[in-house]
């Protein structure tokens, strides 16, 4: 499938979801100011490329539920072309991309009500777009001032991200081709930050932060990578432990450990990979035997990954595993926490491992969809959390299907505390691929970098 009729299919099983008289309104991302005459580099909004593939700013969608799709774009204009670059134009978009008309974005507040005139639904996404809604109610009151003559103003307003949610949630072969590519772009620029960091230290180089993080961008944009799909953490030593590091200009040490969470973005959709390596190519005693406990709770979360078990089955196998592996090291005393099931229980691995193990990965990092079975919304189990003692409403996890891309990021961090053995302080470790759902079990598609201790000493030898 070409992506024309890629995106045209998409723009059909939306509108066939609309219901009759459904109308919905899809705006790309505003550009953003950096500072004084300088805008930050522009993204587009992810629904709308997912629709259009569309990536100029100052554009809106219409789709209607007989399926016609009107595009308001910016109009042509060589002055500003000259500085801003070549603008696709209403005159060629219908052709370009498969629509069925478009329109100079000048003309959207003229257009839009009498679009939704006589419509029934309207659909736009909510708490999305700043502003949208009130754009919204005040071409509902043009409409509105219309009844007397006949016309009829849409009574319902939708979220249409229930429905572009779910459509994104499950990625199709497009999709999962460009994943692929993204994830072997983001796994050559671990690898280089891993040979640059032990190469540096053996050549006697004082290596930053920022260094390591220097060579993951040049790789990302030497393989055609547009931007990072997020800031890049590069975190030696102590700075491992901070879940939402920066790369910054901190020192890397011989003998610290690094923790590099770093992916690129490719055609619009996000990779995602974390490694964490000794700094001069040789884990010590005590960081292997918890990088070995780490990667040990993922092989069991990449088990439970497959088709028709739940998204909180990788988590509770990565738990059970940390929560034995604690007691074994010594990181917890079962003469004060108990057995590992007392130490699930408690959730006494929290002070050690205080997120979730994945979560959606696509377009965004953090893509979208439910993490609830739609199925069995209604299904609701009352618990108190023995941390908070905070009551919690749970609803069955969302059931895995083949196509689904979801990241497995067990880790531990260790801060210095009373109890924790030295030996173990200012640990921090993660490991992160990202996969994709099968009938059988999931892809790695990250795997070109090495994940096991072994591979990875072998790798920073040379």
């Amino acid at each position: 499938m070409n992506t024309h009729t890629l995106y045209a299919d998409r723009r059909a099983r939306l509108a066939a979801q609309l219901g009759t008289g459904g109308i919905a309104i899809i705006p790309t991302a505003p550009e953003r100011q950096r500072n004084r005459d300088s805008d930050f580099l522009y993204r587009h909004d992810s629904y709308f490329y997912y629709l259009t593939g569309f990536t100029e700013p100052h554009a809106t969608l219409v789709i209607t539920a007989d399926g016609e799709t009107t595009l308001f774009c910016q109009p042509k204009d060589m002055e500003r072309e000259v500085w801003d670059g070549i603008r696709l134009g209403p005159e060629a978009a219908p052709a370009a991309l498969g629509l069925s008309r478009a329109l100079s974005s000048a003309e959207l507040a003229a257009q839009m009500p009498k679009l939704l005139e006589n419509r029934s639904t309207v659909w736009y996404p909510f708490a999305i777009h700043a502003g949208l809604e009130g754009r919204v109610d005040g071409w509902l009151q043009s409409v509105r001032a219309r009844v007397r003559y006949g016309a009829l103003c849409p009574d319902q307003q939708r979220d249409l991200c229930s429905l572009l949610d779910e459509m994104r949630l499950v990625k199709d072969a497009h999709e999962q081709a460009i994943m692929r590519r993204a994830s072997a772009i983001s796994a050559g620029a671990h690898i280089r930050a891993m040979q640059r960091s032990a190469a540096m230290l053996r050549a006697g180089q004082e290596v930053r932060e920022y260094h390591l993080d220097a060579e993951l961008l040049h790789e990302f944009r030497q393989h055609g990578s547009q931007y990072p799909a997020y800031g890049s953490i590069v975190a030696g030593g102590a700075n491992a432990c901070v879940l939402h590091y920066r790369a910054d200009t901190a020192l890397i040490r011989d003998g610290d450990l690094v923790l590099i969470d770093a992916g690129c973005e490719l055609d619009g959709y996000a990779s995602d990979i974390t490694r964490t390596f000794p700094a001069n190519g040789t884990f010590t005693g005590p960081q292997r035997a918890l990088y070995d406990l780490v990667l040990a709770s993922q092989d069991a979360a990449v088990a439970a990954t497959k088709a028709g078990a739940r998204f909180v089955d990788p988590h509770e196998a990565t738990v059970a595993v940390l929560a034995q592996g604690l007691l074994d090291v010594g990181l917890l005393d079962k003469n004060k926490v108990g057995l590992a099931q007392d130490v699930i229980a408690n959730r006494s691995y929290f002070q050690f491992y205080m997120h979730r193990t994945g979560h959606w990965l696509g377009m965004d990092v953090h893509d979208c969809g439910s993490y609830v079975e739609p199925s069995q919304v209604g299904q609701i189990s009352e618990r108190k959390d023995p941390l908070s003692g905070e009551s919690i409403k749970d609803r069955p996890s969302r059931i895995l299907q083949p196509g689904m891309v979801l990241t497995i990021e067990p880790g531990l961090y260790v801060r210095p505390a009373p109890g924790v053995p030295e030996k173990f302080h200012n640990i921090g470790i993660r490991i992160e691929d990202d996969a994709i759902v099968t009938q059988t079990g999931c892809e790695l598609i990250t795997r070109g970098v090495p994940v096991k201790a072994d591979e990875i000493e072998a790798l920073m030898k040379g």
